[in-house]
């Protein structure tokens, strides 16, 4: 009996192939993991940026918010595109909607708001500028449905003469002498809203770090005859 040897040449074929398999494979390794890192730095420098110092540098982030007429209390009228609110003496003929304040006098925006964004309000009289998620009760009279008083939103209380932040009815008081115009800054991924005193400059009324857990709504309360809110249109 004999045995047959393979030629060499095909050893030298098989090495080749799985020589150049490996260096296939190290390449395709390399490129997700510098995909991966660039993703990883682009998410870091994402949540690094820091908030803007200048009017100019929040107008970039500027969103036009109009507010949802399904969801307004029946005492609050609404007008100029949706984007002003006045409190009423008497109840407005707005249809029945799931999704409107039934006692307290509230409305929500009809955009949801995630990324970066900023708006500017004009207020008069006693007004809530709020943030909350669009699964708040609306239906009760307790503080479940009340701005600030609930784990799911957020209330900046405006008066004549001092301001409040409200969460979770937790009260803090805020000692800055009020102004008719109030900006939010919303950075829903790293989880900051902060209110600024607009004038000739901005000024800092208050900042929460938190994290979010769904779209966020703009909302207004008016808890006064004669209140009004209206939001600004980006310049």
């Amino acid at each position: 009996s004999s045995i047959s040897i393979r030629p060499r040449r095909h050893f030298e074929d098989v090495t080749a192939a799985v020589e150049e398999l490996r260096d296939g494979l190290q390449d395709v390794l390399r490129d997700t993991w510098t995909n991966i890192s660039l993703a990883i730095t682009d998410v870091d420098v994402l949540l690094s940026q820091p908030e803007p110092t200048t009017r100019a540098g929040f107008l970039k982030y500027s969103r036009q918010i109009t507010l949802d007429p399904n969801t307004a209390n029946r005492r609050l009228l609404l007008s100029d595109g949706n984007r002003k609110v006045t409190f009423m003496n008497h109840e407005q003929s707005h249809p029945d909607h799931p999704d409107r304040f039934i006692y307290w006098c509230q409305v929500l925006s009809k955009e949801s708001l995630t990324g970066r964004c900023y708006w500017e309000v004009e207020w008069r009289g006693k007004v809530y500028v709020a943030v909350s998620y669009k699964s708040i009760s609306t239906t009760g009279t307790t503080f479940e449905c009340l701005f600030g008083f609930n784990d799911k939103s957020w209330a900046f209380d405006c008066d004549t003469d001092r301001y409040e932040f409200l969460y979770n009815k937790t009260k803090t008081l805020v000692s800055r002498r009020p102004s008719s115009r109030v900006g939010v800054y919303l950075d829903h991924r790293a989880g900051v809203l902060s209110f600024y005193s607009v004038s000739d400059t901005m000024t800092l009324l208050h900042r929460v770090q938190t994290s979010f857990t769904q779209p966020l709504h703009a909302g207004v309360g008016l808890y006064d005859s004669g209140s009004t809110l209206e939001f600004i249109k980006p310049e």
